[in-house]
């Protein structure tokens, strides 16, 4: 048994008497040396699949060492959802797909949850999380059958100063403002959430069933429809101001739509959490110390078009007039109620959320993890004021109403505590000097807004202007309370909570320890970066843009407990750097026999991107961030947490060209991988003639040896039609054996 192996398996929770050898420790640190394990052939032949053989040379693919160079000199990415032999997709919704009577699936399907209602039938609620401007702009007439002023807006734009355009502020009956509210207004609607009726046939495969509960819920439900989402909790209070320092929408606690809606969970009474994430792109993020929005001119509307870049259409709330506050929340789904639209929980905090990690166990608090998904983002916990008494009953839902939000607070020794997030918390942010960029961010007073702070003595000045976290906000309790919550992040940060490396997913295994993913450790002037005691490269470098798994252990196993204990393992990373070969680790799925289910985020800018040299002309390393070139493919791991393949990481597939694969979600006869494939082509657009390159890599054996590789990279996508020219379309689709046997 590998070293590595040994670390896993005691990270996973295997027990010391079984193992020969500790796990090295470091500071709280766990580190995962590279160091060979058991040949590669005797691995896979225990596994039920031949693991799909990617671009990088792993320990797990079946090819010895000796034979690495050979083997992966030349490689061809496929425009397809690669799997091992055996197994097989169906497409279950694709964008523009027919949903109820007059409504169409939405765009960059995300988070997906199948809330079984009977065996081997359900609901699946699937998030849309925004648009991606060059695909969805080349075919949206195609596909949809409408036609939309692109060409017209994007020329504006671009002719715009800084690209920028406050159509808010311009007339309502002037064109160009009625052309960026059609073009805004259907991009909202292909963002939000999808609920659509499935059922699993004789045959073996998962299809349609159009129930009347099918619907949508989009970024623009209530805007003309009256179909206005809820909320509980104090922000409401804010909500319902009628004066303030911001601006204020009139509608109370009437919201307007969901957008940016990324991760999720499902919880045991059979409804589905659904995050919304990076709404900041769309509506103004900062608030002022009563709660209340920065006016809509902070988030103009443009298109990005530059060179090298994800082209982007952002700040679409801007034209329709939506309330910053409102955004950034949990929302809480019941399928099954074809008259619910949703319910946004203010309780649990208002920053850009991620996966829903969820205890409800009989006869203790209900508790809700949730990362907030930026560098420097926080790990948050919601404990309820009332007590689970039958974890099935959807009167659970009512306890998300009443209770306390915490941040957590990770030492370097492997300890920790929750901070409450509530008015009599004393401010005591960590350094700038903490942190890997030497940079936070903190509320900004009088003006409102936030600073960035990037010297360790004006900390000790701002704890000696504000000396709890009530002193940052005005209004009375209530008001103070919901401010809080609004400007959650930044009022982490005040209150020392630590900054991480952008928790992407939170997983409650079933001995009740917390697994989260952190998918990147680099740092981001904007909005900073993680503490730099905590989350360490294993190589000894500053900053590590690959990724970790860290488990967290409750005090008593408690989830009201306000102390626990973590460990980190590195994960990510090229082999030769004791990483299992891949990069940025994102949504994890448990099985039933417990083995995990991964899938990894890299920006799709990164995807094949060509690494002929690790060393630039100047003579200075290629960054870590480009070195993602080498990995290809957005691609989905196989972890065994048990057996002779424990603590191994083998690739089960990867998905189309620029895409990503999300929200890994399993049946409960654990027969079907339901899989999100969202923005097929969000680069290169459409793949035109089915246009191809050959590129150059720098690549590394395991051991470390630098070699060459050729690589054809198909320029775009046709994916899920696979024909010459086809429009690429978020899809979802069911993963499953051809002989209907368990996955594994």
């Amino acid at each position: 048994m590998s070293l590595k192996r040994r670390h896993f398996l005691m990270f996973m929770g295997a027990s010391a008497g079984s193992l020969a050898l500790q796990p090295l420790v470091q500071n709280g640190q766990k580190l995962s040396p590279a160091l060979e394990g058991t040949p590669a052939s005797a691995q896979t032949a225990t596994l039920p699949f031949t693991p799909v053989k990617g671009p990088m040379p792993v320990e797990t693919d079946g090819v010895s060492l000796t034979n690495q160079i050979s083997q992966y000199s030349t490689f061809a990415v496929k425009d397809d959802m690669v799997l091992p032999p055996g197994y097989t997709y169906d497409i279950i919704a694709s964008w523009g797909d027919k949903v109820g009577e007059k409504d169409h699936f939405g765009y960059n399907n995300d988070y997906l949850s199948l809330i079984e209602t009977a065996p081997n039938e359900g609901f699946l609620v699937v998030n849309h999380e925004y648009i991606s401007a060059k695909p969805w702009a080349q075919t949206y007439k195609q596909v949809i059958g409408v036609d939309l002023p692109f060409a017209d807006v994007k020329a504006a734009a671009m002719a715009a100063p800084d690209g920028k355009i406050d159509a808010s502020s311009l007339p309502s009956n002037d064109p160009l403002r009625q052309k960026i509210y059609a073009i805004s207004k259907a991009a909202q609607y292909d963002a939000g959430v999808s609920v659509i009726s499935v059922r699993k046939n004789a045959n073996g495969v998962w299809e349609r069933t159009y129930s009347r509960a099918d619907r949508r819920i989009t970024g623009i439900s209530g805007l003309e429809d009256g179909r206005y989402l809820k909320a509980t909790g104090p922000a409401t209070v804010i909500f319902k101001k009628t004066s303030g320092q911001g601006f204020i929408d009139g509608l109370g606690d009437k919201i307007i739509g969901t957008h940016q809606n990324c991760s999720g969970g499902t919880t045991p009474w059979g409804t589905a959490f659904v995050s919304e994430e990076n709404f900041q792109g769309e509506v103004p993020e900062p608030v002022y110390a009563d709660g209340t929005s920065f006016p809509h001119s902070n988030t103009p509307f443009q298109w990005v078009t530059a060179e090298g870049e994800i082209e982007d259409i952002a700040g679409q709330g801007n034209v329709l007039g939506y309330q910053g506050n409102k955004y950034g929340w949990l929302v809480e789904i019941d399928p099954a109620n074809p008259n619910d639209f949703g319910t946004k929980h203010t309780w649990l905090g208002r920053y850009r959320h991620e996966g829903f990690g969820i205890r409800a166990e009989a006869g203790k608090k209900l508790c809700v993890y949730s990362g907030c998904d930026r560098r420097s983002g926080h790990l948050y916990k919601f404990v309820s004021a009332g007590t689970v008494r039958d974890p099935k009953s959807k009167a659970n839902s009512r306890l998300l109403e009443d209770g306390m939000l915490y941040a957590a607070k990770f030492n370097p020794d492997g300890t920790g505590s929750w901070i409450a997030l509530k008015a009599d918390t004393p401010v005591n942010p960590d350094l700038p000097s903490a942190h890997v960029g030497g940079m936070i961010t903190l509320p900004k007073r009088p003006e409102g807004g936030v600073v960035r702070v990037t010297d360790d003595a004006a900390i000790a000045t701002f704890k000696s202007q504000f000396r709890t976290l009530g002193d940052l906000y005005t209004g009375n309790a209530a008001e103070k309370q919901g401010a809080i919550l609004i400007d959650a992040h930044f009022a982490a940060n005040a209150a020392g909570a630590t900054c991480t490396a952008r928790p992407e997913d939170t997983d409650i295994a079933p001995d009740g320890s917390l697994f989260i993913a952190f998918t990147s450790g680099s740092s981001s002037s904007s909005d900073g970066s993680p503490h730099k005691e905590v989350f360490k490269a294993p190589t000894g470098e500053s900053q590590w843009e690959y990724g970790w798994i860290m488990k967290l252990v409750e005090t008593n196993n408690d989830p009201a407990a306000m102390t626990f204990r973590w460990e980190m393992l590195a994960l990510g990373g090229e082999p030769a750097d004791g990483g299992l070969g891949f990069a940025n680790p994102d949504n994890l799925e448990i099985d039933a026999k417990g083995n995990i289910w991964m899938v990894t985020d890299m920006s799709t800018d990164k995807h094949n991107l060509e690494v002929s040299s690790r060393i630039k002309s100047d003579g200075s390393k290629v960054s870590q961030s480009n070195l993602r070139g080498l990995y290809g493919n957005n691609s989905i791991w196989y972890i065994p947490t048990s057996g002779p393949n424990a603590g191994e990481a083998f690739m089960f597939g990867y998905g189309p060209m620029d895409c990503e694969t999300t929200g890994p979600f399993l049946s409960k006869d654990q027969t079907t991988l339901f899989l999100s494939v969202q923005h097929p082509g969000e680069y290169s657009g459409v793949r035109e003639n089915m246009k191809s390159e050959v590129r150059k890599f720098a690549m590394r054996t395991t051991d470390g040896k630098e070699f060459m590789q050729e690589r054809e990279v198909p320029i775009g996508s046709n994916w899920p039609g696979k024909r010459p020219n086809d429009p690429p379309k978020p899809s979802v689709i069911a993963v499953r054996r051809t002989n209907g046997a368990p996955l594994v």
